[in-house]
């Protein structure tokens, strides 16, 4: 039972006081409880954009074991942290409380819908809307001509297949150099050092299917 105040109003103060302070401990576990989920978020948009921990790491000035306990759901990040990390991937901070999608069945993308994003010097298309449902994550990849060969190295977790539509694709995997053109892929595994040029001067158009850690294994993760 509530102390009563003998002062006129005194109760309702006293009952205020409480109420305030239950509507607080409610904002302040509904935030615990998002902030504990948004491990899974960070893996996502990494997986995403083919991010190593160490890329992310640079972008936001994090260490990379604090970056990977964030996503591990070791840690619950501070909202500073958030902060950098929403930055760093050019999105706005409350997107990273967004919840996962529901499952789907299939996914359609039309050609017409499919926006050209730029990143670390290659043009993209995504070929599939589904960041949860599939392991698989297809994109349309045109690799620029003029691009900077000094920014082009990758490497990351999973395997990756690729198949030339034009242009002359020079893919160097581990130091290792091959041509591709039209008609020929390639498939290997990402975790390699991998470098993709254009070359005859002229930009070179593929199919790019990468596929990280699968989606039912990531999730016991997680």
């Amino acid at each position: 039972m509530l102390p009563v105040v003998s002062i006129p109003g005194g109760v309702w103060r006293q009952t205020s006081r409480v109420y305030t302070g239950v509507m607080a401990n409610e904002r302040t576990d509904r935030l615990q409880y998002d902030l504990s989920k948004i491990g899974t978020r960070l893996r996502a948009l990494r997986r995403e954009r083919s991010w190593t921990l160490e890329d992310l790491a640079e972008r936001t000035g994090l260490s990379r074991a604090y970056l990977s306990r964030m996503e591990g759901g070791e840690r619950q990040p501070s909202l500073s942290a958030l902060s950098e990390v929403a930055h760093a991937y050019g999105i706005s901070f409350s997107s990273l409380f967004v919840p996962e999608p529901e499952v789907q069945n299939g996914v359609i993308v039309r050609g017409r819908d499919a926006a050209v994003q730029r990143g670390r010097g290659l043009l993209y298309s995504r070929l599939s809307t589904s960041d949860w449902a599939f392991n698989l994550q297809p994109m349309q990849v045109v690799v620029p001509a003029e691009r900077d060969e000094g920014e082009a190295l990758y490497h990351h977790e999973g395997e990756q297949w690729l198949y030339v539509l034009s242009g002359k694709l020079g893919l160097n995997l581990s130091g290792e150099d091959s041509v591709l053109e039209p008609g020929d892929a390639a498939h290997f595994d990402a975790d390699q050092q991998h470098r993709l040029t254009a070359l005859d001067g002229r930009d070179a158009e593929i199919i790019l299917v990468a596929c990280a850690v699968p989606y039912l294994l990531l999730r016991s993760y997680l």
